[in-house]
């Protein structure tokens, strides 16, 4: 199923989105990967949405991508006697682990790690931001706080904290038996909640085992200041505005998207733009001109996907939401500003044999009358190192692993096909050839050009290029061996 277009889609499944009359139609209206979020639904729902991917999938005849999104520690209050209370501005607030209703003057917070990690001066958020508070002064088991936002606070509301690096754990222990049960299920990509350091992805990758791909969820200043170090241990990040906007300043969010979404191209590791993209969709069939406009920015940086959450988990509207990011997609891409912006932020980094592979296809393909980049990956890498090029012209990824193509599915601008193994070059050439006519990127008087990696099924060895006809007649009389 080849898309008119190159950033890719991920929709979120749920109540809205859980038959497989509507999980099919997002696939038509323009999804490539859904996200199965672990903090809603029992394993059954999850295993049974799961199921109708993959069927639609057969039946489509198209890799579909699937993301299983872990929860995290969830940091909360307790209760209250009352339900909830009213905190005034200036007013004193204590945090403890007594296990006492709270009052207007007290609630329990379970977590004695933050107890261990605050100092005075640090803030305190609750319920998204709605209050914050100040630390005057702490112990081992209290945080005598001063209210700086007032408002209403009530039972086992979220506590997010900004200034410290907690020591917590990215992984709960209900994260580690849903991570396992996800990998057992067979999912493609498993994003990672709450990462602080680098540490956190890799206890994730030890557990996963090589059964899924490790995307980071950056939603924490300390992922931020750490970015380096997490990018370089993760398969891909997904660059979760909502959290972040909780904990810094939402006027810090945007500059941080623009860096992290071109440090991950230059690293040609897909990066997911989500959060909020088309949040007036939940309750209506059109979005705000805001909205679409975001959507738009998140186009022009050159992300490799942009995400839909409640949209199109629990929204009225959640084929239209999608058809709503395609449109916009088709639109953005087909402007030539478009082209200037990603091209003026190309960076060179040509520091392989596969890095100069990549770049030589790119220049052809633009030099010349090429209408596709044909690469073959086991990996995936090739295709990803094309990717990072953000080529003019069509990729086709063709690989004779199906978990391959899968994960392809959130890379910019792949058309992923599942072909038979090949251990010749010019076999690799003949199936490029077939494959870019089916799929409608080349007719028999065209050219593509053929990167691929020599010997066969060897990760990362891309060393060969090769502008080809489409006309396999031609390939075989200029190469009869």
């Amino acid at each position: 199923m080849k898309r008119h277009r190159n950033v890719k889609i991920v929709a979120t499944l749920g109540p809205a989105s859980s038959t497989y009359e509507v999980i099919r139609a997002l696939v038509e209206a323009g999804a490539d990967v859904f996200r199965l979020n672990m903090s809603h639904g029992a394993h059954d729902e999850i295993r049974a949405r799961h199921a109708i991917i993959r069927q639609v999938e057969q039946d489509l005849d198209t890799p579909i991508g699937i993301l299983a999104d872990l929860q995290g520690p969830k940091l909360r209050v307790g209760t209250f006697a009352n339900g909830a209370e009213e905190l005034a501005e200036g007013a004193d607030f204590r945090l403890d682990l007594d296990e006492t209703e709270g009052d207007a003057t007290r609630v329990r917070l379970p977590h004695k790690e933050i107890f261990d990690a605050l100092e005075p001066g640090a803030s305190l958020l609750v319920n998204d931001g709605k209050i914050r508070l100040k630390v005057k002064e702490c112990g081992a088991d209290f945080a005598d706080c001063e209210v700086v936002v007032g408002g209403t606070i009530s039972n086992r509301k979220g506590v997010n904290v900004p200034d410290v690096v907690l020591p917590l754990a990215a992984l709960s222990e209900k994260d580690r038996k849903d991570l396992e049960f996800v990998c057992e299920l067979g999912v493609d990509w498993l994003a990672l909640s709450f990462v602080q350091r680098a540490a956190d992805v890799e206890e994730a990758r030890t557990l996963c085992k090589g059964r899924a791909a490790i995307l980071s969820k950056i939603e924490k200043p300390a992922a931020v200041k750490a970015f380096d170090e997490i990018l370089a241990v993760s398969d891909g990040i997904m660059v979760a505005r909502g959290d972040l906007g909780v904990e810094l300043p939402v006027q810090n969010v945007p500059p941080i998207q623009k860096r992290l979404v071109r440090r991950c191209r230059a690293a040609a590791k897909p990066v997911i733009v989500a959060t909020q993209m088309l949040e007036s969709m939940i309750e209506s069939p059109m979005p705000t001109r805001a909205e679409v406009s975001d959507v738009a920015t998140a186009i022009y940086e050159g992300a490799d996907a942009i995400m839909l959450s409640a949209e199109s988990a629990a929204g009225q509207y959640p084929i239209q939401a999608v058809a709503t990011m395609d449109n916009v997609a088709h639109e953005v891409e087909t402007d030539g500003t478009y082209r200037e912006i990603i091209e003026s932020s190309r960076k060179v980094a040509h520091n392989s044999v596969a890095d100069g592979i990549v770049a030589a296809a790119r220049e052809i393909a633009e030099t010349t009358n090429v209408k596709a980049i044909c690469c073959f990956s086991q990996s995936g890498t090739t295709a990803s190192l094309v990717a990072r090029e953000r080529p003019r012209v069509p990729i086709l990824a063709l690989t004779s692993i199906r978990n391959t193509a899968r994960r392809l599915c959130l890379t910019w601008g792949t058309n992923c096909v599942v072909t038979g193994e090949v251990d010749r070059f010019k076999m690799a050439v003949v199936n490029a050839a077939r494959c870019a006519r089916e799929q409608g990127l080349a007719t028999e008087r065209d050219m593509i050009v053929v990167t691929a990696g020599v010997p066969f099924n060897t990760p990362g060895t891309t060393n060969i290029l090769r502008v080809a006809p489409c006309d396999e007649r031609l390939i075989f009389s200029a190469d009869p061996e």
